[in-house]
């Protein structure tokens, strides 16, 4: 099933409108105005990708477009380019604190996998001028093609702008404001409904979220939780610090992308991190709309959502079939980064039987946004 396109009157007006900037009127809002920027294909160099190519408001603002390589990794604005991480969800994506360190000295926060851009402007700057992405050869070709847009120029000149840098800055703080608007963070899910009195969850569903907080059996929210209050109406299932859990590499994405001898450091490939003991580490995801936003982990490596909790089972059981990939049929490939696991976190509590494994499951279901219900798998 698909929705109608997540478009404004404002923004269709602005698709629609005659060139000349005689009949050009400005945006209501920055947010207004980045929501135009948003679904922009221009800013890219073939006029091909915009920012919601690779996050589709469809799709729970990922890529559901196949490539090579399945949906594992975005195809890029030539037609031929593949990436190497799995686009990440741009819902909830505001509440990521600004890239730094805890007060006990964790990394925690910024946009990307690896926390590289420290917030969402510095995120929206990164994919037009990313050779395999959108590929805009530099700054004055995005500011020209924004100032080829009578109602973007308008835009421009309001914010002050007078050079491309200041053009561009201009355009990643519109998009940024965009992104922090409520279309992206709507709270709508069964359990935001749930916590509102609004409906009652199933005994699956009820056993998963029992087992989803508890101390005892799972420590799914060491990890997964950003306020104190387990009942917290504006919980985004993630305390945005970084962990190596033993994700394998995609091999198969490897073999379309050209990069099979690659290794991915995570929090290492970002400049300010220069620790050895933090290779291999990522970005612990929000969950919101975790059940129609695979493939997972942050090179996309599985496909199924139940994959992933057994994954992370397979670190508590000793019976030989949790120590076999379901979708492959063979043992769990070995971590592509082994040296720095976080095995305080990954062994923890009993080994999960498939009961609760499942209630897991329906629980992390009911954390999709209304809008994406349609989506979801029985």
């Amino acid at each position: 099933m698909r929705f109608a396109p997540l478009l404004s009157a404002a923004l269709l007006t602005a698709l629609a409108l005659p060139g000349g900037a005689d009949t050009a009127q400005p945006y209501d809002s920055p947010a207004a105005w980045g929501e135009a920027l948003f679904f922009d294909t221009a800013l890219s160099a073939n006029r091909t990708l915009s920012c919601a190519s690779c996050h589709d408001p469809n799709a729970g603002f990922v890529d559901p477009r196949e490539t090579a390589a399945g949906r594992a990794v975005s195809l890029g604005d030539n037609g031929q380019s593949l990436g190497d991480r799995n686009a990440p969800s741009a819902a909830y994506a505001r509440f990521s604190p600004a890239f730094g360190k805890t007060p006990d000295g964790k990394w925690r926060g910024g946009q990307f996998h690896d926390g590289r851009a420290a917030g969402l402007a510095e995120q929206a700057g990164g994919p037009p001028l990313n050779p395999i992405e959108m590929a805009m050869p530099d700054k004055a070709s995005v500011s020209a093609r924004l100032r080829e847009n009578p109602r973007y120029a308008l835009m421009l000149d309001r914010a002050g702008a007078t050079t491309p840098e200041a053009d561009y800055e201009a355009m990643t703080r519109a998009i940024a404001a965009f992104e922090e608007t409520d279309t992206f963070a709507p709270f709508t899910s069964k359990y935001d409904r749930y916590l509102r009195g609004e409906v009652k969850l199933s005994d699956e569903e009820e056993l998963g979220r029992v087992l989803f907080f508890s101390q005892q059996f799972t420590n799914c929210n060491m990890c997964h939780q950003l306020r104190a209050d387990p009942l917290a109406r504006d919980e985004t299932f993630s305390n945005y610090q970084y962990h190596n859990i033993g994700v394998p590499a995609n091999r198969a994405a490897r073999a379309e992308n050209g990069m099979a001898d690659h290794i991915d450091h995570g929090l290492l490939e970002n400049p300010a991190v220069t620790d050895p003991a933090e290779d291999g580490k990522f970005k612990v995801p929000s969950l919101r709309n975790v059940a129609v936003t695979g493939p997972y982990m942050h090179n996309g490596v599985f496909t199924d959502l139940r994959t992933v909790v057994l994954f992370y089972n397979k670190y508590n059981s000793r019976a030989a079939a949790r120590q076999i990939n379901p979708e492959t049929g063979a043992p769990w490939a070995a971590p592509e980064v082994p040296g720095t696991l976080s095995m305080t976190e990954l062994e923890h509590g009993p080994a999960l039987d498939d009961q609760r494994i499942d209630a897991l499951v329906a629980f992390l279901k009911t954390l999709t946004d209304a809008r994406y219900e349609p989506l979801l798998k029985n």
